[in-house]
């Protein structure tokens, strides 16, 4: 009897560390690979940028995207705002650019809003506003 109650236990912490760890692979996955995180969308609307002309004629290449600075002066966090309008989920993201030209900076701004027969993000606009002067906005994507 004591020696099935040991068995037990083990099994018992064998079963917890198998269900933490699928959950870990969970987070992580839809994290990196869902096509609704914040780091997919971010990616996406960071290629789209480095391929438009007009911000290729702006900033120069190589085209370098960054988010908010932390304490630690590392910039990776982009920053994003999720929100329910009109039954559909939407998010916001803000994220920073520059390229090869002298001191040149631009802030990105992205929305998307969720297909609901697709499941789906699809972007509503994509914009940059040019940080140095001259002052301008530049527009990527609008789908409004």
């Amino acid at each position: 009897v004591k020696e099935a109650g040991r068995d037990f236990t083990y099994f018992i912490v064998v079963l917890v560390g198998i269900s933490v760890t699928g959950g870990l692979f969970y987070v992580i996955f839809k994290e990196l690979f869902s096509s609704s995180s914040p780091s997919k969308i971010y990616g996406d609307a960071l290629e789209k940028c480095r391929s438009h002309p007009e911000i290729i004629a702006v900033f120069g290449e190589p085209i370098k995207g960054y988010g908010e600075a932390t304490r630690r002066g590392r910039r990776q966090f982009v920053s994003h705002i999720e929100y329910v309008k009109d039954g559909l989920k939407h998010m916001r993201l803000k994220f920073y650019i520059e390229g090869s030209e002298a001191a040149k900076r631009g802030t990105v701004h992205v929305e998307v809003k969720e297909n609901p027969e697709r499941g789906r993000f699809e972007v509503r606009y994509i914009f940059v506003d040019v940080d140095t002067f001259p002052r301008r906005t530049i527009i990527i994507e609008d789908n409004r």
